[in-house]
């Protein structure tokens, strides 16, 4: 058994920890300069965007994005109740989807009762749910890494 794994390795040059390393941080260091990149672009948004808009697919947008969390929570839900590992990012996908429909809705919303109706959803699904997926998401990760 132990000429079988000589042989496996002899024509692999060993790597270096610095080599991965230095890979993993160029991708890390990537991501942080284009975050910083954006910072200035929020600036520009906020100067430049109008107050209000008419959005041509208004409707689709929301159905879309409300089709989107429904697979999300079917697909989070039977990958958890089989055990996945992959339930963990699709739960932190989830998650992610329902807080920025959260933010949206209640940003978007007419005053009045249409405001008010937009932060009892928030309040009473959507961020309530984002927070089951959120705690499955660490939970996955943590076994997954344990």
């Amino acid at each position: 058994m132990s000429v079988l794994s000589v042989r496996r390795g002899q024509g692999r040059r060993p790597r270096s920890a610095g080599m991965r390393t230095r890979r993993r941080c160029r991708a890390e260091h990537v991501l942080v300069v284009c975050g910083v990149a954006l910072l200035p672009w929020l600036v520009v948004l906020a100067d430049g965007l109008p107050g209000t808009t008419t959005a041509a697919h208004w409707r689709s947008a929301w159905i879309g994005l409300d089709a989107l969390e429904a697979v999300g929570l079917i697909t989070t839900g039977v990958l958890a109740v089989r055990g996945h590992h992959l339930h963990a990012l699709t739960a932190a996908a989830t998650a992610t989807l329902l807080l920025v429909d959260a933010w949206f809705d209640t940003m978007t919303a007419a005053p009045g009762a249409d405001r008010f109706s937009a932060v009892a959803m928030a309040f009473g699904a959507e961020l309530p749910l984002a927070v089951v997926c959120a705690v499955l998401a660490v939970r996955g990760h943590v076994r997954a890494t344990a």
